[in-house]
């Protein structure tokens, strides 16, 4: 029941709020019970179990062998968890909407019922389809209260990620159709077991993985196929901005966690050298891009575009640590990301302009909003203490490890020191972006601007408080992962996560 409510009471709380209910006060109640029984359910899961809990199923169709499932593992787990924190943030920091109020306030709960619903899916079908319906209030946001040039940002996003999913819907198709009749299921626990019984040829699995590399890849905003996510951001409202990049984006990194590493391991290492290739286009070209930026919200999107080369990395690793490194950053880069925006979005609200030029010295008058933007640029950069840190350092460890028993370097590890050279990268663009903001001359036209209200400390502190917390203690995050992670390498079950055995080397 509590994983029931988890997904429906966002999208009950968006149609009473189209019904006419309060908007805000509606939708920040709906929220904070969601993250409350999102906490919940974390102090409640079994940490040792490989399986699912709070498993929950509506039968649909016994022909097609299609049911409504939900579940929890691990990995689905914490991303309920970032759903929840980031959901509550963007809807505490939602201001005054000069227009459609109601129906603002919907569209962001029913970005996060459709996370909700595609993280907990355990059904091919509704894991898309709850997508599928994330993506629809994304469009409007951008369309109805955007700024800028927001009818073209709008078509844009909607053309590419019509695009992606397009393709994504073939490789589910064909993945579904791999598996022998006699077990054919959009169930993910049957499809994992096919797999795992090797009864997906190694043909279809490099045919499929190629599909969902590009489908997902487009969704996460894989290089060459970036540029529609920093003209999305830059010209949606914070609110949105926060929970697509802090939340939506992560699906699809999700998805091949889910799907292609255990399912398609002859696919993965068919295509390990594209997939080496286009991360480090994310983070090599995407971050001097990202320092060429004249403007704080496109650099703050081009950075977002960044670091999704970063869990890459770790997904390419195919071992324990680099895996745990990834989830742990998809979790930290949701947070980080979401606190950045937030506060650009504030800034933006009172100067009307977020053009690097025109700013300066507003750590003056904003100190509040000045400090806070200063910890989410630090835990961008990676700065030890924060989450991020502690995943940065997982995924370079277990990509570096990967085929670390060659004799001379191999494409991961050249992949690897190249990256590293992003760590310098983000430094320099997020620490330039905090310099032009905040610091310097004030101009005299700023000089009476108000800082942040006082009550959006409390999401603030959510935000900065997981970050920390996930930075010190990032073993509370393994431990929830790991048996979920550990699972997808069979012939490694026998070793602790992060204890620098051979589980660490093993290739899915």
């Amino acid at each position: 029941m509590i994983l029931l409510f988890i997904v429906f009471c966002p999208l009950l709380a968006a149609l009473a709020i189209l019904a006419g209910a309060p908007a805000r006060r509606t939708a920040l109640a709906a929220s904070a019970f969601t993250l409350l029984a999102g906490v919940l359910a974390f102090l409640q899961f079994d940490q040792v179990h490989q399986g699912f809990s709070f498993v929950t199923t509506l039968p649909i169709s016994a022909e097609w062998r299609l049911n409504f499932t939900l579940g929890l593992d691990g990995l689905s787990l914490i991303m309920v968890l970032l759903t929840a924190i980031v959901t509550l943030a963007a809807i505490w920091f939602t201001g005054n909407v000069a227009r459609h109020e109601n129906a603002f306030y919907a569209c962001l709960l029913l970005i996060a019922a459709g996370a909700m619903g595609a993280f907990a899916s355990l059904d091919l079908f509704f894991l898309y389809a709850f997508h599928e319906l994330a993506l629809i209030p994304t469009f409007l946001l951008i369309g109805i209260w955007g700024s800028g040039d927001r009818y073209a940002a709008a078509w844009k996003v909607t053309i590419y990620l019509a695009i992606g999913s397009f393709i994504l819907l073939l490789g589910l198709i064909l993945l579904y159709r791999s598996v022998p009749e006699s077990v054919r299921s959009f169930d993910l626990r049957v499809l994992q077991a096919a797999a795992s019984a090797g009864q997906i040829p190694a043909d279809a699995q490099r045919q499929i993985y190629l599909l969902l590399l590009l489908g997902f890849g487009i969704l996460i905003s894989l290089f060459p196929f970036h540029t529609w996510a920093p003209e999305a951001y830059a010209s949606a409202p914070a609110p949105a901005a926060m929970l697509h990049a802090g939340v939506l984006k992560k699906f699809g990194l999700y998805g091949l966690l889910r799907i292609a590493v255990p399912m398609l391991p002859e696919g993965a290492r068919h295509w390990a050298w594209l997939l080496m290739a286009l991360l480090l286009g994310n983070i090599i070209y995407v971050g001097l891009a990202t320092i060429a930026q004249k403007r704080l919200d496109w650099i703050l999107g081009y950075s977002s575009v960044m670091h999704m080369g970063y869990v890459f990395l770790g997904l390419a690793s195919a071992n324990l640590i680099g895996i745990n490194g990834a989830a742990l950053l998809m979790f930290a880069h949701g947070l980080s990301i979401a606190l950045l925006f937030a506060i650009a979005g504030e800034v933006r609200e009172r100067t009307g302009t977020l053009v690097l030029s025109e700013l300066g010295g507003l750590g003056k008058v904003m100190p509040l909003a000045s400090f806070a933007f200063g910890l989410g640029a630090f835990a961008s950069i990676g700065l030890p203490g924060f989450a991020n840190f502690s995943a940065e350092a997982m995924i370079f460890f277990g990509a570096f490890r990967n085929g670390a028993d060659f004799d001379c370097f191999n494409i991961f590890q050249i992949a690897t020191v190249l990256a590293l050279w992003g760590v310098v990268i983000s430094a320099v663009y997020m620490l330039r972006a905090y310099r032009a903001t905040f610091m310097g001359t004030m101009p005299e036209k700023w000089i009476v601007l108000p800082d942040l209200r006082r009550h959006l400390r409390l999401p603030i502190g959510l935000l900065v408080a997981a970050l920390l917390w996930f930075g010190f203690f990032p073993q509370t995050f393994v431990r929830v992962l790991s048996p979920t992670i550990r699972g997808y390498f069979p012939d490694t079950t026998s070793h602790p996560a992060g204890s620098g055995t051979p589980a660490e080397n093993a290739s899915p």
